[in-house]
C-alpha cells in the first residue's frame, strides 16, 4: 500500500511511526525510573567533624585531648539518614580525612574496615593541617552526581571551600543537604555554604556526647569510678553481647527485638548506646577506645539473636 501513498502521506506516516516508536521508548524509561529505588550517599569531613564534636563535648579541638567512637557517629549518621530518606537506600558513606603520606593510621583503618565505608585520605602538613581533602569530596560527589548513581548527597562538613563541590552535584541533578555539629558559640559552617545546599540540619550536644570521651578521665557509666584494667578477648566481648541480647529477648519481648532485624548490620543509635553501656558495665571496662572490640560485641548480640529467629 505503500507503493501507491503519496510521497506527502508516505513522510507523514513515516513521522508518525517515528513519534510513537519515540513515546514507546520513553515510556519504557519512565517505567524503571519509577521503579528504581532513589540512592543517597554520606559525606563526612572528619576534621570537620572531630573539631566540632571536640569542641562541643570536650571544650577543645584538639584530637589527643578525646576520643571519637567514628564507628558508633557513623552509624547514627546511617539511622538519621535512614529516617530522612524512608525509601532511599545507602550507597556508602565517604569517610574524608588527612594523614601524613596518605598512609592510614590504625584508627582509619578500623574505619575503613567497617561495611559500607570508604575512607579517602588527604595529606597533613607540618601543623596537621588537612591539605587537598576538600578537592577529594568534590571529585566523588560531582563524578556520583554526574552518573546518576545518587539523588541525594548528605555532606558533614562546614568549609567555604565545599561550594563548588555542592553546585557542581546539584549541576547533575542531585540534591545535597547539609549537616553539622552545633556550635557552642557562633557558627562552624560557612554562610556561603549555607545558602547554596538544598536543606541543613544541625546535631546537638545530647546527640554527640555519646561519641565523644575525654582521654583523662575515662568512662563512667551510672557515675562509677573510672572503668580500669586489661581489654578482655574478642570472644569474650562477643559472649557478653549474646549474654544481653539474651537478657533483652527475656525483657522486652521476641516481637520488639524482631524489629531490629531487618536494619542488620546496623543497630539504630540509642539502642547500639544501650548496648555498649550494658557491655561496659559488665566488663568494668570502657569500649570506646577499641573499635574491634566493639564490632565483637555487636557481632555476638546479632549471632544470638538471629539464632531465635
Amino acid at each position: 500500500m505503500s507503493e501507491t501513498m503519496p510521497p506527502g502521506q508516505q513522510d507523514l506516516a513515516s513521522i508518525v511511526a517515528g513519534i510513537e516508536r519515540t513515546n514507546e521508548l520513553l515510556q519504557r524509561v519512565l517505567a524503571e525510573v519509577a521503579t528504581t529505588p532513589s540512592t543517597h550517599a554520606i559525606f563526612v569531613d572528619a576534621g570537620y567533624v572531630y573539631a566540632a564534636a571536640g569542641r562541643l563535648v570536650a571544650g577543645t579541638e584538639d584530637r589527643r585531648a578525646f576520643e571519637l567512637d567514628a564507628e558508633g557517629l557513623i552509624e547514627a549518621f546511617i539511622d538519621k539518614a535512614r529516617t530522612i530518606f524512608p525509601d532511599s537506600r545507602l550507597l556508602r558513606v565517604y569517610w574524608f580525612d588527612g594523614a601524613r603520606r596518605r598512609i592510614h593510621t590504625p584508627e582509619q583503618q578500623g574505619i575503613a574496615e567497617l561495611p559500607d565505608v570508604k575512607v579517602r585520605l588527604g595529606n597533613l602538613n607540618a601543623n596537621n593541617q588537612q591539605k587537598g581533602v576538600d578537592s577529594l569530596i568534590r571529585s566523588d560527589l560531582e563524578s556520583l552526581a554526574r552518573h546518576r548513581a545518587i539523588g541525594d548527597a548528605v555532606l558533614i562538613g562546614g568549609d567555604e571551600d565545599l561550594v563548588s563541590a555542592v553546585e557542581a552535584a546539584q549541576g547533575y541533578g542531585a540534591r545535597v543537604h547539609l549537616w553539622g555539629i552545633e556550635a557552642p558559640d557562633g557558627r562552624n559552617q560557612a554562610e556561603p555554604l549555607l545558602w547554596e545546599v538544598d536543606s541543613q540540619r544541625t546535631f546537638d550536644l545530647d546527640f554527640c556526647k555519646p561519641y565523644v570521651t575525654r582521654r583523662a578521665t575515662g568512662y563512667e557509666p551510672n557515675g562509677d569510678a573510672p572503668l580500669c584494667g586489661p581489654a578482655p578477648t574478642r570472644d569474650e566481648v562477643r559472649f557478653v553481647g549474646a549474654r544481653i541480647a539474651a537478657q533483652w529477648l527475656s525483657s522486652r519481648g521476641r516481637e520488639t527485638l524482631a524489629e531490629l532485624l531487618p536494619g542488620h548490620p546496623y543497630l539504630p543509635g540509642s539502642v547500639d548506646q544501650e548496648l555498649l553501656i550494658d557491655a561496659e558495665g559488665l566488663l568494668r571496662l570502657s569500649l570506646r577506645a577499641h573499635a574491634d572490640l566493639r564490632r565483637a560485641l555487636r557481632d555476638g548480640f546479632w549471632e544470638h539473636l538471629q539464632a531465635q529467629y
